[in-house]
């Protein structure tokens, strides 16, 4: 799974966590209180999660704790400003994976979240691949043969999304949340202009794949014509 849940309250933090998250193929919702975040995490499947130590209405450390104790196993990657080996202590004992004190660089948060969605089963392989197509999250593309064309980060989970399905149709829900999570704001014909988008690469690399409209359903990789 590429999408995790960001836990941070800082608005630009947040932002520029999300940015770098992105420009690795990895998609995430993002989260500015305790409680805010309780219910998605407890109850959807993410691949990892990053909790911020300095939260309002407390530690993150107690909704690591409150998640361990309902079962949820999510790796979870603690953020501090405090780097004393007693807080490293604290987090781990509570139930996180790895810990990370600000500052820090973003290429190594995005390092520590890849080898935390790596313990998950769920985690998308380096390539995905569908009757000749293979999408590279880490390198934001798709290719047919010799030729390549890069996807926007939205483009790049909704093709995750299609290519796991092997020709299956995913419902228009499934897509949006893919593509914007829980947190963006999506208008009405966002996932029909990323669609469009999609049709228009997928022709110019050449596959025999289109994105086909299931009417009322959703979409799915087909050969053959498209069906608006």
């Amino acid at each position: 799974m590429s999408r995790i849940a960001l836990v941070e309250d800082h608005e630009r933090m947040a932002d520029l966590i999300v940015r770098g998250l992105h420009a690795a193929g990895i998609a995430a919702d993002v989260f500015h209180t305790l409680e805010s975040a309780w219910r998605p995490l407890n109850e959807r499947e993410y691949g990892a999660m990053i909790v911020d130590r300095g939260l309002p209405g407390g530690d993150g450390l107690s909704l690591v704790r409150r998640l361990r104790a309902a079962g949820r196993l999510t790796p979870c990657l603690m953020l501090t400003a405090r780097d004393a080996l007693r807080d490293r202590v604290d987090g781990l004992e509570a139930g996180a994976d790895d810990y990370l004190p600000k500052p820090f660089a973003m290429e190594e948060l995005v390092a520590r979240v890849r080898a935390l969605l790596r313990r998950t089963p769920a985690l998308q392989p380096a390539e995905l691949a569908y009757a000749g197509l293979r999408v590279i999250p880490e390198g934001g593309c798709m290719r047919a043969g010799d030729d390549v064309v890069t996807l926007s980060p939205a483009e790049l989970q909704l093709m995750i999304c299609l290519v796991r399905a092997q020709g299956r149709t995913v419902r228009r829900h499934s897509l949006e949340q893919a593509a914007w999570g829980l947190t963006d704001a999506v208008t009405p014909n966002a996932l029909d202009v990323a669609v469009h988008r999609l049709r228009k690469k997928l022709a110019a690399i050449g596959t025999d794949l289109v994105l086909a409209n299931t009417r009322g359903q959703g979409f799915a990789l087909e050969t053959g014509d498209v069906a608006d």
